[in-house]
């Protein structure tokens, strides 16, 4: 029965893509070696049918674009309306290989350069998620939110593009940015010459949680693990207090929980988050700012849960941005549950499921067989790809895992790092190792390089601004 669904799903999809390429064969752009190809490179990306300009930004040695491309709401019936994706374009010269970057969420408008960019000193093109504001179809017909689709709409992007950028493409994310470029592999496994997924959890059977536990009981030191588990309890322990601090916390703020249901049931969801926000967010040096829970007054224990987990993530206020995550999460990628035995006989609610946090009117069915779909094509079929994780960080405990058919693809742990991993925190013989694999994806590693691998290095000098990274901080169950 799996094989049979798994081949009718590969069918569908290969229906989809054909109808996507065509869609995107429909952009006229100049030729490479044309007349047109000579004038100014904004000229010659609004050349692009569909492609509109927001607004330029200076950048010294860059020209930064922020525009709108239209995109079908379906890419199996592109007749049926369309929307307009936000895109940043890292412009460096078209003689430069190009960095393809999603975070699965809403896309900066501040110039950022990836680390595969840094890498190998190239453009680098931002994609928006589809349905994350203003990147969102009116109406919005959920149905149409799904990892093929916004595959499609990546491939949509570099069909465009590759006629002006026609050197070397490599596709890169971080958490469900990291995801999102696994499934875009996946999918169109022609299009990319290499993929840098950073943090990516693979939540290959959704019922299926205990590899978290097992994290949980051995992360980090047993003195670090004791003191944060002894917040969380007393947070509950305190419930009363606590509670009342919040409440008047949400009226000063106008906070409402029509989603989630309750004061109640945010006051848990925030508190369960503290644990598992730690880790993900924090190093193990940050152990000391962790107040002792038993002689902790109530501002101690009430500071480090929001500064840590945040009292405003599960308010109306706080979900709505995040809407299309949890619909996804409840639809196709999955969420984890841990059983926390810490808390027993003090949690009310455990983990709920993301349908809690999507409002009754978006309907949501869970389709098990998307990630066994794309955790088995992984395995057995991916090439020039790298996965990096980091490894005090939770959502690496279900990871990607590569398969005997994989080809020139790579599984690293970054030692001590959190949700911030990068090929810059592997061990030395790791980092030369992944960078010098990247530079050759691209097209762009040096004799030296070629020779020996173990020379690899970036080929850009660092820039405090352009590579500013900041790990963007969410509530827990979003990767």
């Amino acid at each position: 029965m799996r094989k049979a669904l798994r081949w009718l799903l590969s069918l569908v999809m290969l229906v989809g893509m054909a109808g996507a390429t065509a869609g995107a064969a429909t952009a006229a752009e100049p030729a490479v070696g044309s007349p047109e190809a000579s004038t100014d490179i904004k000229d010659r990306i609004l050349a692009i049918s569909g492609m509109s300009l927001i607004e330029e930004k200076p950048y010294p040695g860059y020209r930064y674009f922020v525009l709108n491309y239209a995109q079908p709401v379906d890419h199996r019936h592109p007749s049926k309306g369309t929307f307009l994706q936000r895109i940043t374009l890292l412009h460096k010269d078209t003689s430069r290989p190009t960095v393809f970057y999603t975070s699965g969420y809403n896309v900066g408008t501040t110039p950022r350069r990836r680390e595969p960019t840094q890498i190998v000193d190239g453009n680098q093109v931002d994609l928006e998620y589809r349905f994350f504001t203003p990147s969102r179809p009116q109406p919005a017909d959920w149905s149409k939110l799904n990892i093929w689709q916004a595959a499609s709409d990546q491939h949509r992007v570099f069909a465009a593009l590759k006629k002006i950028y026609d050197k070397k493409w490599i596709a890169t994310g971080g958490s469900k940015g990291g995801m999102t470029a696994t499934y875009y592999e996946r999918f169109y496994p022609r299009d990319m010459d290499g993929v840098v997924a950073y943090v990516a959890p693979n939540d290959v059977n959704d019922k299926k949680d205990s590899a978290y536990d097992r994290f949980f009981e051995k992360v980090g030191t047993k003195e670090c693990r004791d003191k944060v588990n002894a917040v969380q309890r007393e947070a509950l322990v305190r419930r009363e207090s606590l509670e009342a601090k919040y409440r008047t916390y949400a009226a000063d703020n106008g906070y409402t929980f029509k989603t989630v249901g309750s004061l109640d049931k945010a006051f848990e969801a925030v508190v369960l988050d503290y644990g598992w926000a730690f880790w993900q967010y924090s190093l193990l040096a940050d152990c000391p700012s962790i107040p002792v829970a038993a002689t902790a007054p109530d501002q101690a224990i009430w500071d480090s849960v929001d500064a840590v987990s945040g009292f405003s993530f599960y308010t109306d206020q706080g979900l709505e941005p995040y809407t299309p995550y949890y619909y996804q999460a409840g639809t196709e990628l999955g969420s984890p549950t841990i059983k926390l035995p810490h808390l027993k006989g003090l949690s009310r609610y455990g983990y709920m499921a993301p349908r809690n946090f999507v409002p009754r009117e978006i309907p949501m069915r869970f389709k098990p067989w998307v990630m066994d779909d794309v955790d088995h094509w992984v395995r057995h079929h991916a090439k020039q790809m790298m996965f990096v994780y980091g490894q005090n960080d939770p959502w690496g405990a279900e990871r990607f895992s590569l398969g005997k058919g994989a080809r020139d693809s790579y599984v690293f742990v970054a030692p001590g790092a959190n949700h911030g991993a990068n090929v810059a925190g592997l061990t030395p013989e790791e980092k030369a190792k992944a960078t010098a694999r990247i530079l050759e994806w691209a097209g762009v590693a040096p004799a030296a390089v070629e020779d020996d691998p173990s020379t690899a290095k970036r080929l850009t000098k660092p820039d405090a601004k352009l590579d500013k990274q900041d790990i963007q901080r969410e509530p827990m169950l979003r990767p």
